[in-house]
């Protein structure tokens, strides 16, 4: 379950600076190799179209919507990439997902999804079946800058504890979603550790900081060779 940033209709606003390209963006994702051995990445999926699947999520309308959405539109109006990275059997399950737009409407989506993390208590997931899970929501920190907004999701499904972390962060004109989900486990460390990592990565790969209000320096390096 990917977590993604920014809503469908961006697609067609024109960007008023030059953003990463998609092939940008995926090189800065996480792999396998990053988190370890025993990490694989899950064959890549082709998101539903709009109203093909009943939404999984609900329970607080800001976060549900965020986790609801299948954004299956990219371009350069629009450039993205994400990944999913499965533990043995699946268990832990790590994903990203990095998205760039125009500094405002990045700034409006940013805070549209830090106030979803700051106002929700309570979310249900509904597997398709007759399960359903309704995990707790509790702000968290997971990387090293205190105010980047994160949560940690707790519940159980049929006695199984269920746990997640999901964070989000922006550089400049790109913005990142991170969720860690495990089953059988409830530890901060490793989630915070990977979030980190993910954070590190796609600073050094774009040439930016995390928090920064400044495009990634390594966009217009990159746009400049010939």
């Amino acid at each position: 379950m990917a977590v993604v940033l920014g809503p469908a209709h961006l697609a067609s606003a024109a960007p008023a600076q030059e953003l990463p390209s998609a092939d940008q963006l995926k090189s800065a994702l996480l792999t396998a190799a990053d988190l370890g051995p025993g990490f694989t990445e899950a064959p890549a999926t082709e998101s539903p179209s709009p109203g093909e699947n009943p939404s999984p999520v609900s329970g607080c309308d800001a976060l549900s919507a965020l986790i609801n959405m299948h954004v299956a539109q990219t371009g350069p109006a629009n450039p993205r990439a994400e990944t999913e990275l499965d533990g043995p059997d699946g268990n832990p399950m790590v994903t990203e997902a990095l998205a760039a737009e125009a500094p405002d409407r990045l700034a409006a989506d940013f805070n549209t999804v830090a106030d979803a993390f700051r106002t929700c208590h309570t979310i249900t997931f509904n597997a398709g079946t007759e399960d359903t899970v309704t995990f707790t929501v509790t702000p968290v920190a997971l990387g090293d800058r205190q105010d980047a907004p994160a949560v940690r999701l707790d519940g159980t499904l049929a006695g199984v504890q269920l746990n997640a972390f999901l964070g989000i962060e922006r550089f400049g004109t790109v913005a990142m979603a991170f969720g860690y989900f495990q089953r059988e486990g409830a530890s901060s460390q490793t989630a915070s550790m990977q979030y980190r990592t993910a954070v590190a990565k796609v600073e050094h790969t774009l040439g930016t900081t995390a928090g920064s209000t400044t495009p990634p320096t390594a966009v217009a390096t990159q746009g400049m060779r010939v």
